[in-house]
């Protein structure tokens, strides 16, 4: 069966280009000019993966990526003319899972949409056995149905990113995680930035839930601490 692929782009050149190199591999590839015209597809026929530009007219691609990670984990890889760290680290704050800085090379876009595509089918079966499941480690409780989290029993806000990094703590109390594994497992193989992406991710959490016991392994990374008292 074919993967099918939604490109998001208002550039008829790039979006020509992107969808026929994409062609060639052999994927169904829906090209959209539009964020509107692709969450219309996207509730029709949702695809195995979004390639989708940031300034786009009407909605644009940040909130676009917002709305399908409220009810889906697709992969999204996003391209875009800005590439500032700043663009990006908000492009995947947000739910993106890679970032592409245009111009880009085609092939190198290929190879991203492989190895997502990859990374997708390892996790998916795994996504889907745990979908109902409600994850407890003390007082944290996370609900994998709706992708909430709760703290003493009240619910938490938190970004797709901080979701991630709680639920593969909590799943394994007291495991130390490096930084560079939560890296990989969070933003994915790929990810151009340093590993502070993590640290950053782990004080926004301890700041949301200050008793929280996320402690800091010093010199490797991280892990969630199954202390008596929130047991």
């Amino acid at each position: 069966m074919k993967r099918s692929i939604g490109v998001v782009e208002d550039d008829p050149n790039i979006r020509d280009i992107v969808k026929a190199y994409l062609d060639k591999e052999g994927y169904h590839v829906e090209a959209l000019n539009s964020a509107e015209r692709a969450w219309e597809f996207f509730e029709e026929s949702p695809p195995d993966l979004w390639v989708l530009d940031i300034m786009l007219p009407g909605m644009d691609g940040y909130e676009f990526c917002k709305r399908i990670r409220q009810t889906s984990e697709v992969p999204i890889i996003i391209i875009s003319a800005k590439d500032d760290e700043v663009d990006k680290i908000l492009g995947l704050e947000l739910g993106g899972d890679d970032y592409l800085t245009k111009p880009f090379s085609p092939r190198e876009l290929v190879a991203r949409v492989k190895r997502q595509l990859k990374r997708w089918t390892v996790m998916k079966p795994e996504e889907e056995e745990t979908a109902d499941m409600i994850i407890e480690a003390g007082h944290l409780s996370l609900n994998e149905a709706e992708r909430s989290a709760y703290f003493k029993g009240e619910e938490v806000e938190v970004t797709t990113k901080e979701y991630d990094l709680l639920k593969i703590l909590a799943r394994k109390e007291n495991r130390a995680y490096s930084r560079e594994e939560l890296l990989i497992k969070v933003w994915g193989e790929d990810y151009f930035g340093s590993d502070r992406a993590v640290d950053d991710l782990v004080k926004r959490l301890r700041k949301k839930m200050k008793e929280l016991p996320l402690e800091t392994v010093w010199g490797h990374g991280y892990r969630l601490r199954a202390h008596r008292d929130n047991l």
